[in-house]
Order: structure tokens, then C-alpha cells, then sequence
């Protein structure tokens, strides 16, 4: 079977595997998420965190941007500038937002509003599947392994961060990466912080 073909079955196994999850399962792994997030310790100080606007059952942030703001730092949601290209937009809760080609909500902004994937300190990921040696399964679409390009050929974590973030129930054994795939640095799941360069050694 192709890759693309494995890709599309392992997607729709685990689009499945989300949806099963409860309200109560949800709830809790929001409050668990936060609570792991705070373990690592860039995330408690650096000031430009990137995350996501959660939509199709993804493990939601409100209680890490809540946690953020009171901390001063600064949270920021992507936006799309370009082909398969995100810049970031720093938000705050009640700032208007616009719904994209995708139907995501987006911060409403001016030009130079927007931050290139390089200012941020570190990126919440979404996704849809990982394996803890930090190989991931999102959409399909590739935005995110196209402005992060610039840390393909890392071989140890670096400056922005990428932490993967989704419930446990969507790990998997092992995902078989893509040549233009950029690894995570850790996940973050509602049980645990995984350092993905530690469980690669």
C-alpha cells in the first residue's frame, strides 16, 4: 500500500478514535493538558506561544490560554498568508475572528499584525495521530510542515519548540514519516509530556 493510502486509512481510523471520546473524557483531558504543559519549562516563561483554534473534537486550549494570560505571556492563532504558509497573529479572548477557507477561525488583523513562524517561542500542533519519537498525523494539508520547513534537518530541539498536542487515545505505534515531515520536539497529551528526541535515542 502507498503512503498516501496507509495516510488516508490511519486518518480516518483516528478521526474515529476521537470522535468516541465523551464529554467528560474531553473535559478532563482539557484540565489534564494544562496541567501537563506546565512541566515544561520553556513553556511557563517564553512569551510568544502559538496554539490553534480547536474544531473537529481537538483537545480544546481555553484553559492553557487562560493560564497564559494570567502569566502575561502573549497567545497567538495561526493565520494563512500564503500557499501552504501560516503566519501568527497574537490574540487575546474577544478579539474578532474570521472564518477561513477551511471554515477555522482566524484573528482579524492588518499586515503588520502578522509574525512569521520564526517569532514565536513555541508552537501548540494539532493533530490527528503521533508516535512518541515525534512523528505526526495531521490533515493532509501541510501547512504546518511548510512554515516549519526551516527546522527539517534539526536533530535536537530548537527555537520555536514544537509540541504536539492530543489526547492519549491518539497514540499509535508508529507513523511511517513523510520526506517533507517535520518532527516534534514533544507531545503533550492529557497524562503525560513525551520528549520525543529522548524516545528516539
Amino acid at each position: 500500500m502507498m503512503l498516501d493510502d496507509q495516510r488516508m486509512t490511519l486518518r480516518a481510523e483516528l478521526r474515529a478514535r476521537r470522535k468516541a471520546l465523551g464529554a467528560s473524557e474531553r473535559i478532563a483531558a482539557a484540565n489534564g493538558l494544562a496541567i501537563t504543559l506546565d512541566q515544561l519549562a520553556d513553556f511557563l516563561v517564553d512569551q510568544r506561544i502559538a496554539g490553534y483554534w480547536a474544531i473537529d473534537g481537538e483537545l480544546p486550549l481555553h484553559i492553557v490560554v487562560a493560564n497564559l494570560s494570567r502569566r502575561g505571556q502573549r497567545y497567538c492563532l495561526p493565520r494563512i498568508t500564503g500557499q501552504r504558509q501560516l503566519s501568527f497573529v497574537e490574540w487575546r479572548s474577544g478579539a474578532d475572528l474570521e472564518a477561513n477557507r477551511y471554515g477555522i477561525p482566524e484573528p482579524v488583523c492588518t499586515e503588520d499584525d502578522l509574525l512569521p513562524a520564526q517569532a514565536v517561542d513555541i508552537v501548540l500542533l494539532p493533530l490527528l495521530g503521533f508516535d512518541r519519537r515525534g512523528h505526526r498525523i495531521g490533515y493532509g494539508g501541510g501547512y504546518y510542515d511548510a512554515s516549519f520547513a526551516f527546522l527539517h534537518e534539526r536533530s535536537e530541539a530548537a527555537s520555536p519548540l514544537l509540541v504536539g498536542v492530543g489526547y492519549a487515545a491518539q497514540q499509535v505505534d508508529a507513523i511511517q514519516p513523510a520526506a517533507w515531515d517535520v518532527r516534534l520536539d514533544y507531545v503533550a497529551t492529557e497524562n503525560e509530556l513525551i520528549d520525543c528526541w529522548a524516545e528516539a535515542t
